[in-house]
């Protein structure tokens, strides 16, 4: 820890070696940059501001907070009184003590002074209000006593008074109170009420003294306080606050930790928790790190690519609801926590950006595109190093589900639990793995037990060991080659890794005469429009899969391109020909698209003349009109029919217009009338008001009262599925069969509301079981469960059906 020297932080750091302060300024560059300190007291006072001090803290591991916290609760003692209280008695546990000084002192938070004293930086002491469940030391405590005081108390304790000096006096109370013997032999002496109560406290079962307990000072008890507390405040077994005296009594530490007894030791894991290995080749790790990551690279591109074709919505709150991400996830066929994951490491990379109601990609998307798979990854690698989130969060502690790009908070304990999860598996022994990759959990709270666990995780940071996983970062239980990229913060080690895992972009494809293509590895950006705008994706992976069909070569089509001009195309990034089935399929298609054509029209101008109308067609007062010749007596405009009728007029023609059904619409002029008012009531009568008449269709209840009398009385008897003999369409024999708690007249209800898209209100059971009544509308069906928009929440919602229990109109 360095030669002892004074107890301030400046004069330790003025003794160290050269070297030794190189280390502890490179731990800390916050405190050495511009302007450069200047002298050790301005080192020093950097080095212990709380904003320097905070980030340091999260870093550290378990043994070295552990330390912390003991010397937090002792103040300053030497070694050898935070070995004993630490139960530091084997040579291990000793050398894991010395480590855990030594890093901390490499981080200027603890240092020793001349006389063996070990001090700790300020803000590093306020980090814990009660640390180890214990008061404040004795002497901050009595800190702004008098030496009178002091004598009163020792003259209680029968303690010679030394000198008249209140360091002196001081000192003599602290070596009694400090010798655990000694503070227990008096409490054995004390009285029955003050011995019950001092227990009391000791066990922290939040006893508080009485309000008119308090004193002033030790040995200056108030005359109005209880017999057993006064005799402890006497005696310096309680201290009450000396301004105020109200609040309950405080208890010195060294009083705390003599009560609790000499077997009682404050907690000190040197040594990382014990996992089961097994043997693993680097080749096996690189093996099954490149097969994790081309399959996310190939995934990342395509949920970009859906996101730039069409770009998800945002919810009211800005973020990407349910319904966006199963959309996205159906599109590139990739699982919901792939699709977080790629959208918020994209976000943050800068290929993603919220644009109005929307999340569309930016042009630095289009950049990434064009470049290689291991450049991708590299980039999404690196957004995922430092990201202020979990981006595969999907809960929250009460079991809601969240959206993406929330923008939440910065969340400095997520960054901590992925820096401890690399710094876990890089402390494995070279050529082993975990079994279990689940068993990471525990490594990474001993290395970063102030980093951030989910409430979502059944096993401690799950989330995080998955989404290294999906990555590549971690394979078969142990780092991989980006993932040791990762770890040492190597930007250039990171690109050659990627690239020594991950194969170039391919170019070419296989094309089957079952009508696939199929891509091993990562599609060009070239490779995969092309596919995608001539067929549909079937599978994506390490090897993506394609299916032409007619609708997608009719989509080719539409686009604008020829027959001859797909099919060359398609074979510039053949492996061999082109199979003849897919040509015949291409042309065949060909042949029968745009054989009938649509054309958009506001109206329609027909007559018997050809002449004539040829004359409307190029008359240049109604070119405005925007008539076309289609045939010789018929024109289309692009003008509505009254505005076309009305120019027709006043250039002297004599048009009629037509109804929809070909006759000629009869044009009458409607007089206004205002509504006559009703006439007041006579005196003493009163004001009836209208009767309201509901119209009746007479054929709709002739129709009805026959449907009536065909159906069967009852509902019909449940078939082998429970949905009933038969139901009238395939929604409500859907809905049947998840939601098992409505009748057959709510199942319908259900199901024509999600058909006809009008909105209902149900009665539903929560995850917590309390019952709710929605409003809901939007609904989507996507068994089990229903996605709506919930007037109550204002929010997207997702519904089991399961949990429905009745419907009603909204």
């Amino acid at each position: 820890m360095g030669k002892p020297s004074g107890s301030t932080l400046a004069s330790w750091l003025s003794s160290l070696e050269v070297g030794r302060l190189q280390r502890v300024l490179a731990t800390r560059p916050d405190a050495v940059s511009p302007p450069e300190p200047r002298s050790f007291g301005e080192l020093a006072d950097r080095l212990q501001r709380p904003s320097s001090v905070a980030p340091v803290l999260a870093e550290l591991a378990l043994p070295q907070l552990q330390v912390a916290e003991a010397l937090a609760a002792l103040g300053h003692v030497p070694r050898a009184a935070l070995a004993d209280l630490l139960d530091v008695t084997e040579p291990e546990s000793d050398r894991g003590l010395d480590a855990a000084l030594e890093t901390l002192a490499d981080h200027a938070l603890v240092w020793p002074d001349g006389q063996g004293l070990l001090h700790m930086a300020a803000p590093l002491r306020r980090a814990w209000d009660s640390p180890l469940g214990l008061d404040a030391p004795l002497a901050r405590l009595l800190a702004d006593t008098t030496s009178e005081e002091l004598r009163r108390t020792l003259v209680a304790l029968g303690i010679p008074a030394p000198g008249t000096t209140k360091k002196a006096r001081l000192a003599a109370l602290l070596k009694h109170h400090s010798d655990p013997e000694r503070v227990a032999a008096v409490v054995a002496s004390a009285p029955v009420g003050t011995r019950k109560l001092l227990e009391r406290r000791v066990r922290r079962q939040g006893v508080q003294a009485q309000t008119h307990a308090g004193f002033i000072m030790p040995g200056a008890p108030r005359a109005d306080s209880e017999p057993g507390v006064r005799w402890a405040l006497e005696r310096g077994l309680l201290v009450q606050d000396r301004y105020s005296g109200y609040g309950p009594a405080r208890m010195p530490a060294e009083v705390a930790l003599a009560l609790r007894g000499a077997d009682w030791h404050a907690p000190f894991e040197p040594f990382p928790p014990i996992v089961q290995t097994v043997s693993v080749t680097s080749a096996e790790v690189d093996r099954e790190a490149a097969a994790a990551a081309t399959a996310f690279a190939v995934h990342a591109a395509s949920v970009l690519a859906a996101c730039a074709a069409s770009p998800p919505a945002r919810l009211k709150s800005g973020a990407v609801g349910a319904r966006e991400l199963s959309r996205i996830g159906r599109a590139a066929q990739c699982d919901d926590i792939v699709v977080r994951l790629v959208l918020e490491t994209a976000y943050d990379a800068g290929l993603l950006a919220r644009d109005g109601d929307r999340v569309a990609a930016t042009e630095h998307y289009d950049a990434w595109a064009e470049r290689e798979p291991a450049q991708q990854l590299t980039a999404l690698l690196q957004a995922w190093r430092t990201l202020p989130l979990t981006p595969t969060q999907a809960r929250d502690e009460d079991g809601k589900a969240l959206p993406a790009l929330a923008g939440t908070p910065p969340c400095g304990g997520c960054v901590q639990a992925r820096d401890g999860l690399l710094t876990a598996a890089a402390w494995l022994p070279a050529d082993q793995g975990v079994l279990n990759p689940g068993e990471l959990g525990p490594l990474v709270a001993w290395h970063r037990p102030l980093a951030d666990q989910l409430p979502q995780d059944a096993a401690p940071f799950a989330s995080v060991i998955r989404e290294a996983e999906l990555l590549g970062v971690i394979a078969r239980g142990s780092l991989s080659r980006v993932g040791a990229a990762l770890q040492a913060d190597d930007g250039e080690a990171l690109a050659a890794a990627s690239r020594l895992l991950l194969p170039t972009a391919t170019s070419t494809a296989r094309f089957g005469a079952d009508l696939t293509a199929v891509v091993t590895g990562t599609p060009s950006a070239r490779l995969a429009a092309l596919l995608d705008a001539v067929a549909d994706r079937e599978a994506v992976g390490t090897a993506s899969v394609w299916r032409f069909s007619p609708v997608t070569v009719r989509a080719a089509l539409d686009t604008g391109r020829t027959p001859d001009a797909i099919a060359a195309d398609l074979a510039d990034v053949a492996v061999g020909t082109l199979p003849q089935p897919l040509s015949y399929l291409i042309h065949d298609t060909a042949r029968a698209h745009g054989r009938v054509r649509i054309a958009p029209a506001a109206c329609v101008i027909h007559g018997e003349e050809p002449a004539l109308l040829s004359e409307l067609a190029a008359h240049k007062r109604l070119a405005e009109l925007g008539l076309r010749q289609l045939a010789p007596t018929v024109l289309v405009g692009r003008t509505p029919l009254d505005k076309t009728l009305a120019a027709l007029r006043a250039a002297g023609y004599a048009p009629v217009a037509e109804k929809a059904d070909g006759t000629v619409r009869v044009e009458r002029t409607r007089r206004r009338r205002a509504s006559a008012p009703t006439p007041p009531p006579l005196p003493g009568q009163r004001r009836r008001s209208a009767p309201t008449e509901t119209p009746v269709d007479a054929a709709g209840l002739v129709a009805l009262a026959a449907r009536l009398q065909d159906a069967p009385p009852t509902r019909p008897a449940p078939g082998p599925s429970g949905t009933g003999d038969r139901c009238g369409t395939d929604t409500e024999e859907i809905v049947a069969g998840y939601a098992k708690n409505l009748t057959y007249t709510d199942v319908r209800q259900l199901a024509h509301a999600v058909d006809a898209g009008t909105a209902i209100t149900v009665e539903y059971v929560a995850a917590s079981g309390n019952r709710t009544v929605r409003t809901l509308s939007e609904l989507d069906l996507d068994p089990p469960h229903l996605y709506a928009w919930c007037h109550l929440r204002e929010d997207e919602r997702v519904f089991t059906l399961s949990r429905i229990l009745g419907v009603m109109p909204a």
